[in-house]
């Protein structure tokens, strides 16, 4: 995996990190909703908010948008690239831990 690769997986990771984002994520998956919805949802301030939707728009994870009838209003909605790295990381990680235990098995019943 590319270096880039990788620090798109770390931002990823860590925008994850928080229960807050991880519950945006999980709201913006079944649509893209205004901010103050999701403040609402989450039981946040719109400052608390604010902050964490930086962060995730930092991790290229969210993208937002003005709709037409007002530039006031922002539209969270999910990126799906950075998922997709992280999936990529994950299945090699898989792959990886999977050859050593196959390799430890091997180890061990050879020894017995």
């Amino acid at each position: 995996m590319s270096q880039a690769a990788l620090a798109a997986v770390d931002r990823t990771l860590a925008a994850l990190a928080d229960p807050h984002r991880r519950r945006v994520v999980e709201l913006l998956a079944e649509r893209p909703r205004p901010a103050g919805e999701l403040a609402r949802a989450l039981e946040l301030s719109p400052p608390a908010m604010s902050r964490h939707l930086k962060t995730l728009r930092a991790s290229g994870l969210v993208e937002e948008s003005h709709p037409e009838f007002d530039a006031r209003v922002r539209i969270y909605a999910l990126r799906p690239e950075p998922m997709v790295h992280l999936l990529r990381w994950l299945e090699e990680s898989e792959r990886l831990w999977s050859e050593q235990l196959a390799a430890f098995k091997a180890h061990v019943e050879k020894g017995a």
